[in-house]
């Protein structure tokens, strides 16, 4: 893991002159382990981690004013600088508005401003602390700061309404450690802090301008393009080119990298055969530069992009996508690599791992994905985040007609009418999204918060089932039917006391609600994903999460998001306009089957470990679960009962997560005791008689 962190104190000088520290409780310097420190007292500020030289800028206009940026940032030092002026008067946005990945963090005098990102890939955490605030890019060290408890609300909410903003508000797993929401930024002035947006939000009472729509396409087109080609200008990495041993009889330079678990050098991308991943790779290989691996470091692929795919032996139904694939590698410029893997790989099979900073679903298929991401490059790309920033979500159909665009309902409707074979389907999916038009958001709140208290959690059935329960301003989580009461009544509670707060309601219409609040859902995700599988010295890129990328899909008329097959057309455009035209048939066919399918498969193969797993949980420790409930949940499942998998992997997952953060020794700061850490005191029972979970 790699992270920022650092502290505003309420006065200058307050852990005295050039400490670049706090006092510990013995009197010690505290600092945090492994760190790079890029400016001292008053309110220092660390890098912590394997930073790469390149992924670390500090820029000092004055005595007074500073600019770190941290990540892959195409701005040059030109850039920066005229940056860090206009942030002297309090301007934000164009701190976010740089092409790559990255996080900025601007001093100037005693004010410091920490931009997170527009997806929630990057986010910012704070907390008070010694008078003062601190903030860092991970919560787990200002968790161990304050010697954090778990925060049992946010567990509840992110198993009962997790793609709910209202329900997990600014919280994270430990108390006391609160989130920036995506396109917000922190500010601290001498200890104190602000929140505050840095992006216009569209407006319920006026309908957005219309978009020429081939005018939009050609900004993702440009966005996405700008955001490749700075990866590609960024410099290249051998991995443990200082650690290699040495010669090895019987083992070439590659043999000896894959023995270390060391990725390719240079620069790689996913190939799954569908079109966001196949979109980047096509990219990366055809603009300008020296887009892949290195002359003379073991692959004997020269200056190719090293694409890699991944076939599961264990479960079918990806043959169409593993040809489109292959028949994408006959680029000459692409080097083809097939990683493939059986029941071995499968979710489930392999539930072990490091601890992340938060629980997410992704970790039951960690393993699966560290392994293909083994075989991949230094610097891989992944098609992560393209279904979140271009495809319409289902509650976008409100959005047109309280724009008054009924006629662009026809083709999703009719695509719709189709799958389900029912006539009825127009009438049944019309009413539901004038029904949504009509409610405002805080009834769309009370609605959840009444519907958990009377355990409500009906299941949608096929593609019309599904749309039509998306259709509303909120929904119960897959999980929510096996919380106890007592959890469901918490996450109620925290639902009724946010339409409750002054200024209540997002401000926005419900399609753009929902389709941001699933995006934030999916990049912290990512981020789980992304420590859970690391590879060493690898760093992933998901362009589509760029605020730039981001910005420009949200530009995106509604109309063209809605119609069947827009994502796979929009891309197809853009490698067009980039002189990419031989496109394999079948280009973006659709293909969650095979996904659901080895989640099931998996399932099935591991299910003694899983009930094993439940035998005495720690969520029902918690109180959160029964755990004879999700026992005979897990048999109903692997017996092929059809049960919501998404669920059961939150609760898997989340119940991994408390396991590896009980079982962690040591700190994330040193000058401290081995006492403060987080949950320093474990899981204490909290309600009676469910405790136990028997």
């Amino acid at each position: 893991m790699r992270w920022l962190v650092g502290w505003s104190s309420a006065a200058a000088g307050v852990f005295g002159p050039g400490s670049a520290g706090a006092t510990g409780y013995d009197g010690e310097t505290l600092h945090p382990i492994g760190s790079q420190l890029l400016w001292g007292d008053p309110d220092p500020l660390w890098a912590v981690g394997d930073w790469r030289p390149d992924e670390v800028r500090v820029l000092k206009a004055d005595a007074e004013s500073r600019i770190a940026v941290l990540g892959t940032c195409g701005a040059s030092d030109e850039e920066l600088r005229l940056g860090l002026f206009t942030a002297r008067g309090g301007a934000l946005r164009h701190l976010t508005a740089w092409p790559g990945g990255y996080t900025a963090v601007v001093k100037v005098g005693r004010r410091i401003t920490v931009c997170g990102d527009l997806a929630g890939a990057r986010p910012v955490f704070h907390t008070p602390w010694a008078g003062g605030t601190a903030y860092a890019t991970a919560a787990l060290p200002l968790a161990d700061l304050i010697e954090a408890n778990l925060d049992f609300g946010h567990l509840a909410a992110l198993l009962a309404a997790p793609d709910v903003p209202a329900a997990l508000h600014d919280s994270t797993p430990y108390e006391g450690v609160r989130r920036v929401p995506p396109g917000h930024a922190l500010i601290l002035r001498a200890g104190a802090r602000e929140v505050a947006g840095y992006e216009p939000v569209a407006s319920l009472a006026v309908a957005a301008p219309p978009a020429d729509p081939d005018s939009a396409v050609d900004a993702v087109r440009d966005a996405l393009v700008e955001a490749v080609r700075t990866r590609l200008a960024a410099p290249r990495h051998v991995p443990g080119s200082d650690m290699d041993p040495g010669p090895v009889p019987g083992m070439g330079p590659a043999e000896r990298r894959a023995a270390r678990g060391m990725p390719v050098p240079g620069i790689g991308a996913d190939l799954s055969g569908g079109p966001a991943s196949g979109t980047l790779a096509l990219l990366a290989a055809g603009l300008p530069g020296r887009p892949g691996t290195l002359l003379g470091h073991g692959t004997g692929a020269g200056e190719r992009l090293l694409a890699v795919t991944f076939n599961d032996l264990a479960v079918g139904g990806r043959e169409a996508e593993l040809e489109r694939a292959g028949t994408l590698a006959a680029n000459p410029r692409l080097h083809h690599v097939v990683v493939t893997g059986g029941e071995e790989l499968l979710p489930y099979g392999d539930l072990e791992g490091p601890l992340t900073d938060e629980p997410g679903p992704s970790l039951v298929s960690a393993a699966r994905h560290r392994v293909r991401l083994a075989a991949g490059s230094a610097d891989h790309f992944t098609g992560y985040g393209a279904r979140q920033v271009l495809d319409a979500h289902p509650a976008r159909l409100a959005d047109l007609l309280m724009d008054r665009k009924r006629r662009h309902l026809v083709r999703p409707v009719a695509a719709l009418a189709k799958a389900d074979g029912s006539v009825l389907v127009p009438a049944r999916v019309y009413s539901a999204a004038r029904r949504l038009a009509r409610t405002p958001y805080h009834a769309g709140v009370e609605t959840l918060a009444d519907r958990l208290l009377r355990r409500r959690f009906e299941d949608p059935g096929g593609a019309v089932g599904a749309s039509l329960a998306a259709l509303t301003w909120a929904r119960p989580g897959p999980a929510a039917r096996w919380l106890t009461g007592e959890a469901l009544a918490e996450v109620s509670v925290l639902l009724q006391s946010a339409t409750n707060r002054s200024g209540v309601g997002p401000g926005q219409r419900p399609g753009d609600y929902r389709a941001r609040a699933a995006l934030a859902r999916h990049a912290a995700d990512l981020r789980v994903l992304e420590q859970a599988a690391e590879v060493r010295s690898q760093r992933l890129h998901a362009p589509f999460l760029d605020n730039q990328v981001v910005r420009a899909c949200r530009a995106l008329p509604e109309a063209l998001r809605v119609q069947p097959g827009a994502r796979a057309e929009i891309l197809r455009t853009v490698l067009e306009g980039a002189g990419v035209t031989d496109l394999p048939p079948g280009w973006g066919a659709p293909s969650h089957a095979s996904s659901a399918a080895a989640a099931r498969t998996g399932l099935r193969v591991a299910a003694d470990s899983l009930i094993s797993l439940f035998t005495d949980p720690l969520l029902a420790e918690a109180g959160l679960i029964e755990a004879r409930v999700v026992r005979k949940a897990l048999r109903g499942a692997a017996a092929g009962e059809q049960l919501p998998l998404d669920g059961l992997a939150d609760l898997v997952s989340l119940e991994l997560w408390l396991r590896r953060l009980l079982a962690r020794r040591g700190t994330c700061w040193t000058g401290t005791p081995a006492r403060a850490r987080a949950v320093p005191a474990g899981i204490a029972p909290r309600r009676g008689a469910l405790a136990s979970g028997g």
